[in-house]
Order: structure tokens, then sequence, then C-alpha cells
């Protein structure tokens, strides 16, 4: 379900049956002359709607002001919008603060851009991996109060933490394309992979025509992506998902 138009009776079962609460978490960048600014969250967004036809999820309404840089193409003319990591991590604290303070426990980001790296990690996902302990540690405190963890209540933390149980997986990070898919699906910028998702998820946010308009490398492979290999990656997509955003 969409946050944005939940009742508090259904907050409360969301609660109650641990639905995993998804943010989609993006940018707003240039991708190319044929494609939107927006691809990045818009492909994290379509994603999840799937997925919610599937299983019960909450899904939070998106971020777009992530870290896009200027990297890419300057911004003037090409709608790049650049916040960085440093005012990132305040924002995303406060929000997975009150989300935890709801009673949520199994709260996760999903983000697109820039995770051809992800375990060592970029300005925006390192973000909110920050903000997401830094709430986590502010609420069992303010819940507890100082010196929690060395309370004799926590004694079995290190068993328990063996069984699987662990507080600071209340709040995660995860990218759209995990690891698994490198090699089997084309990782890109505005290139045929990306191209070739938003055929499969939104093509309204793609202009064949536009093709001939690009003059970066990055764009080169664009005009050969296709809905069809954009229907591949987006089932690799969702069995990732289906892995990872679990209730219970």
């Amino acid at each position: 379900m969409h946050y944005e138009l939940m009742l508090p009776h259904q907050i409360r079962k969301a609660i109650a049956q641990n639905w995993p609460v998804a943010l989609p978490l993006g940018v707003l960048e240039y991708h190319g002359e044929h494609m939107a600014v927006g691809m990045d969250t818009l492909a994290v967004i379509k994603a999840l709607e799937l997925f919610e036809k599937e299983r019960d999820i909450v899904i939070l309404p998106p971020f777009y002001y992530g870290a896009a840089s200027y990297a890419v193409a300057p911004p003037e003319g090409t709608g790049s919008v650049q916040v960085g990591g440093n005012q990132l991590a305040p924002f995303g604290e406060e929000l997975f603060y009150s989300l935890l303070r709801i009673g949520f426990r199994n709260i996760h980001a999903i983000i697109h851009h820039q995770t051809e790296n992800f375990a060592a990690g970029m300005p925006t996902d390192l973000a909110f991996k920050t903000a997401g302990r830094q709430a986590i540690f502010r609420f069992l405190e303010k819940q507890r109060g100082e010196g929690w963890w060395g309370s004799k209540d926590m004694a079995d933390y290190y068993a328990g933490h063996a069984a699987g149980e662990n507080f600071f997986n209340w709040v995660q990070v995860h990218p759209l394309m995990p690891a698994a898919m490198n090699g089997k699906y084309p990782f890109d910028h505005a290139g045929i992979g990306e191209t070739s998702l938003m055929l499969a998820l939104c093509p309204e946010a793609v202009d064949a025509a536009r093709f001939a308009d690009n003059t970066a490398w990055y764009t080169a492979s664009a005009k050969d992506a296709s809905a069809e290999l954009g229907h591949k990656g987006v089932a690799m997509i969702m069995d990732h998902l289906r892995a990872t955003l679990r209730s219970g």
C-alpha cells in the first residue's frame, strides 16, 4: 500500500504483521537526451509497485533529491539536481527515527543510483546507511535508556545475533540491482541496460526519437535497447525483492 493513502487501522495492521516498509530512494540526473531525469528513482518505484501486486508492503513517498553529482554533466540545461551526502544524512536520520517511533521494524531504502560499487558505497546510499544506524541507536537509547546494551537483559545478545536476531536490521539500504546481476544484465548509465529497464517499467520516460541527439559515450548503446531485454532485468530485480522484502 502507498503510505500516504493508508488509514490508521491499516498502519497498525502493517506494524502487527511486520510488513516491509520501502523507501524508493533516488536522484534527478541527466540520462542522455532520450530519457527522463528521474530514471533512477522511477525504476525503484515501478519495481516496488509490481512487487506490491504479489505481497503486502508499505511503499513510502519517493525521495528524489539524492546526491546526483555533476560527474555526468553540468546541471545547466540538463536537469541534474545535487544535494550532498552531508545534507542527506540528517534528513534520513529524522525520517527513519520517525518510522521507528510509529512502530515499524522492517524498513528498507531501495536505491538504483551509483550502485555498481554498492559494497564500498557512494554518497547517497552511504548517507542513508549512516542515517539508519544513527536512528536505531537514538531510538534504542530513548526507549531503553543509557547503558541499554550493557544491561543484564542483553546478556544473550551474541547468541541472538548468531540466530539472526538483530535490531540493526530494522533499517537497511539495498541496491535495486544486486551484485548477483553482474554479467547477467547490462549495468550502465543511460545505455542499453537502463533504457531497456525504462522501456519495460515506464515507457513514457523514453523518447526513441531523441536517440540521434545523444553524443555522450555512455549513451551509445541506448539505441539498441528493448522492452524484451528490460523485462529480463525486471525478472531478476523481482527475485531480489522477493528475497529481501519479507514480512514476519
